[in-house]
């Protein structure tokens, strides 16, 4: 949008000055200079080296006066302030109106709007300089917006305005999605979960895991772990080794010795 510039006339007596052309008539002047002189008489206006007779200073385009009065000047045309809003100043978005020169105005994208039309479409109230957020060519306050379209946490039963996480179908929020025993934030961990409530996988090991009968570490049978069950006993495939030799019995014959597993060898003297 081009910048209004007030300008006032400047007059001064014919006999005060030397005889000068007025701008509109400077064409026609080269063509029949004597016919001219003495033609006019009254007040010189003059702005930036160029001059009218009163009865010339107007708009270009609507031809109303501009003498005593604001205009802005454009391409060597001066036009008064209602020209040169209807044709150069922007158009409000909500109204179609335009906007006039020195008055505020709302800008997103190209698009432009009266302080007063950029308003909130649910609430209608202006948003002013206030955050806001586009949703199918419409402009939402912030509180409107989460009201409207945003998922609702699940645990917290609050909006969910960024981020957010979702197990089981359901919305969360990454701090509200945690570990039903230690609260520790599960967002990007691994995790397991046992009557529908969700744990990290040290406190579901501590809690619900078998113990190896070899290390009394916990098995969590997750992510492919592999480990031998024999007579409501378990241990990880590393521990299921020879109480005397080590030797590992995955695969092969055993023997039993109370609480204790024998290859065939150590075990054939029992």
């Amino acid at each position: 949008m081009g910048s209004l510039i007030s300008h006032r006339s400047v007059s001064m007596s014919l006999k005060e000055m030397p005889m000068v052309l007025c701008w509109p008539w400077v064409h026609v002047a080269a063509l029949q200079p004597a016919s001219l002189a003495g033609s006019f008489t009254g007040q010189d206006l003059s702005y930036k080296d160029r001059h009218w007779h009163e009865g010339c200073f107007h708009c270009s385009q609507c031809k109303s006066s501009l003498v005593d009065k604001p205009f802005a000047a454009r391409e060597d045309q001066l036009l008064c302030t209602d020209c040169y809003s209807n044709e150069y100043s922007s158009k409000c978005q909500e109204c179609k109106k335009t906007i006039m020169p020195g008055t505020r105005k709302m800008e997103y994208k190209g698009s432009s709007w009266h302080e007063t039309c950029f308003i909130c479409h649910r609430c209608q109230q202006p948003i002013g300089t206030k955050s806001f957020i586009p949703k199918d060519n419409q402009n939402f306050c912030v509180p409107c917006y989460e009201k409207q379209y945003a998922l609702q946490c699940v645990q917290c039963k609050k909006p969910i305005t960024t981020g957010g996480v979702t197990y089981r179908e359901q919305p969360w929020h990454k701090e509200c999605f945690v570990c039903t025993a230690c609260k520790k934030q599960l967002s990007g961990q691994r995790f397991t979960a046992r009557d529908e409530f969700a744990y990290c996988l040290t406190c579901f090991c501590e809690l619900y895991a078998k113990k190896c009968a070899g290390c009394t570490n916990p098995i969590s049978g997750l992510g492919g772990t592999k480990y031998i069950s024999f007579e409501e006993r378990q241990w990880h495939n590393d521990c299921f080794n020879c109480k005397k030799c080590s030797l590992s019995l995955v695969g092969r014959g055993f023997l039993t010795e109370r609480d204790d597993i024998l290859c065939p060898d150590c075990g054939k003297d029992i």
